[in-house]
Parts: structure tokens; sequence; C-alpha cells
């Protein structure tokens, strides 16, 4: 199970070091890997063996679904899921429809929800990391660290809070970080939202409009009009910009 646009954040064969910037201040933390899908969770209890089975759960939802139905995995646009389809793979073609990109370009923040929704379960706290994007249920908004690439003045400079929320997902996309299908050129598009699914496509179509810094203003103006997200936060070359719910509680 994997695109081009799937799990947009992630730096293939770098330390992804930016996962210990996740606050989990008294949380077990715990990693599991099912094939493409590699999660750092923070939870008040180590539950490694539930995460797994609700991963492979999951995965199987969308992986059978995909294979009767042509395109889901490789189309860059949006599709509408069949009657019956499985919960994760509606929510992913409704992610995409929301900002004309194909189901893919939702996944990880899909699969984030999925998991951390089964621990809910189990942990009154969790959070769920899946290359870049979280979803989080917390007693308190959690803080991250940007990452935007190590050539970038602000990764490792800049740390950014949920305002007023302890529940939704933070997703990333970048257009010179991994190997992430892109059309822009944008370090890092940080997108906050309720539904971590939306918010991994709206970061994958935020970026995909911006070539250079001059077009930040107007990548904003579209999000404020749209009105679907949170927060958004920008990094290109030295620019950083951000709006709504996403707050810079420490920069350099």
């Amino acid at each position: 199970m994997s695109a081009g646009n799937a799990d947009p954040g992630r730096e293939h064969g770098a330390d992804r070091f930016y996962r210990s910037w996740a606050t989990g201040q008294g949380l077990c933390e715990f990693r599991v890997s099912v094939a493409e899908t590699d999660l750092q969770i923070f939870a008040q209890h180590p539950l490694g063996p539930e995460a797994e089975a609700a991963v492979r759960r999951v995965r199987r939802d969308i992986e059978m679904y995909a294979a009767s139905h042509d395109g889901f995995i490789e189309g860059l646009l949006p599709l509408t899921a069949e009657p019956g389809a499985p919960d994760v793979v509606r929510r992913m073609c409704e992610a995409g429809a929301a900002y004309a990109v194909g189901p893919m370009a939702a996944v990880a923040g899909a699969v984030a929800e999925h998991v951390g929704r089964e621990l809910l379960r189990r942990s009154g706290q969790v959070i769920v990391e899946n290359g870049g994007d979280v979803f989080f249920q917390t007693s308190e908004p959690p803080t991250f660290g940007l990452y935007a690439g190590k050539a970038s003045p602000f990764t490792g400079r800049v740390r950014f809070t949920p305002r007023g929320t302890a529940c939704g997902g933070v997703c990333t996309s970048s257009g010179t970080v991994g190997h992430s299908l892109s059309f822009g050129r944008a370090d890092a598009v940080v997108a906050l939202a309720s539904d971590t699914a939306l918010a991994d496509a709206a970061a994958t179509a935020i970026g995909n409009i911006l070539h250079t810094p001059d077009d930040v203003p107007r990548a904003l103006d579209l999000e404020k009009e749209r009105g679907l997200l949170d927060g958004l936060l920008v990094a290109i070359g030295g620019t950083l910009a951000a709006w709504g719910a996403l707050e810079i509680v420490e920069g350099g």
C-alpha cells in the first residue's frame, strides 16, 4: 500500500528526529511498524500489540478496497467511496474531495487517527505520529517541533502548539524533503484540523501551490476563505508564516 503522495513529511533514510519533539509528558512511548506504516505512539500504557492489530485491520480495509477499485492508489484526483466502503476509505475520499486531491493524499492522517481512536478505548491520552502526520488527544495541547529539512533555518528552532485544542490532527507536507509527490517547493506545510485525514489532504494540496515565498499570502487567503482548517503554518526558504490556531511558542 503505497503511493507517491502518501505519507507527506517523511524523509526516507534519515533519522526522523522530529518525532522526539512531540511532547508526551507522562506517557509511554512505543513504536509499531507494519509494511510501509511506521508509527510512533505515546499513550498512558504500553499498547504495542493493540496498536499493531489496529494497523493491520486498517491496512487490510484499504488494501482490499483498493484491490477492487482501479486507480484508488495511483489516482491524483478525488474519488467517491462506494456505498458500504470501510470507514477509513470513506474518510480518505471525503478529505481528498475537499481539497481536490486523490484519496491517498489523506492515507497517513487517516491511518494515524484510526489507530489513535482504537487506542483511546484503553488510554485516555494518545499521540500517534505517522511519517509527519499526527493524531492527538491529550489533557492539554502538545508542543511540536517544525521539521522543514536540514537546510531550513527553521528546523530545530521553531516549535508550535495547537492553541485551544487538545484533540485533532497536525499534518505536514513538503516539496523539498523526502520522496512524497508534491507539485510545489515548500519546505513544510503544516495543517491543523479536527479531522486528521482532512489535515493531511490539506497539507498536500496547499503545498502543491507554493513555489516561491511570494505564493504564501495567496495560499493563506485561500485557506481562510475555505474555512476548513483550524490553523496553518508554512515554511519556504527564509519565509515563515502562520495563521489560525497554530501558535508559535519558540522561534530562532
